[in-house]
């Protein structure tokens, strides 16, 4: 379990989080769900280390998926995934994962956006992390390629056995790739669902019916 506790932190006079506590269960994806500007993203860069805050976060080793794949422009794919992982056997076992065997010697620039962002997510999981952070990693993706590589993600992710923090604005998405949703608003917890425990229809309508509060 990871145990996040008291966390605190503020944006000159913005309070976006105070004392907040959250308990994550290992080897699952954990879901953060709520509005732009809830604090989604400030929670995993408290996780990641990245900012300075108040309260108590175990230090964790994190792989982390921005929103953009931030890959490095003059390297391939492959050299891309050899600032993770020495081991190119994993690597060739990686690309094929994600179906981008024929890519490995493509330059980011000759990619389309849902293989750069598969390539992303192939350096997490390649990554030897304690935890994968996912910022609304496949936002810029229209909706087929959307659920494709929530799917993909959550493929890997089981066979795996990481866990992971994913933060979402997206209901669908987050019902996609979730063993639990937490919803945040306000800087606490509003809602907290256990996807296999209950009917996904009657989850979704919950959820929303909070997000519309």
């Amino acid at each position: 379990m990871i145990e996040i506790k008291n966390f605190t932190k503020k944006y000159g006079d913005t309070v976006v989080y105070e004392n907040f506590c959250l308990n994550i269960e290992e080897r699952k994806t954990t879901c953060i769900l709520g509005a732009s500007g809830c604090g989604k993203t400030t929670l995993l860069n408290a996780v990641a280390g990245l900012i300075d805050y108040e309260g108590d976060i175990p230090r964790l080793k994190c792989s982390y998926v921005f929103q953009s794949p931030r890959l490095v422009p003059n390297l391939t794919v492959y050299g891309n995934l050899r600032l993770v992982c020495n081991d190119n056997a994993e690597i060739a076992r990686m690309l094929e994962r994600v179906g981008l065997s024929d890519k490995a010697d493509a330059y980011p620039v000759s990619l389309s956006g849902g293989q750069a962002q598969r390539v992303a997510l192939a350096r997490a999981f390649l990554y030897p992390s304690d935890v994968i952070l996912m910022d609304e990693p496949f936002s810029s993706l229209d909706i087929k390629l959307k659920f494709k590589a929530a799917e993909l993600f959550s493929e890997i992710r089981r066979k795996d056995g990481r866990t992971a923090l994913f933060v979402t604005h997206d209901v669908d998405e987050a019902l996609c790739v979730a063993d639990r949703i937490v919803v945040i608003k306000d800087g606490g917890v509003v809602a907290d669902a256990i996807t296999a425990e209950e009917d996904r229809e009657e989850i979704r309508r919950k959820l929303i019916e909070v997000l519309c509060e």
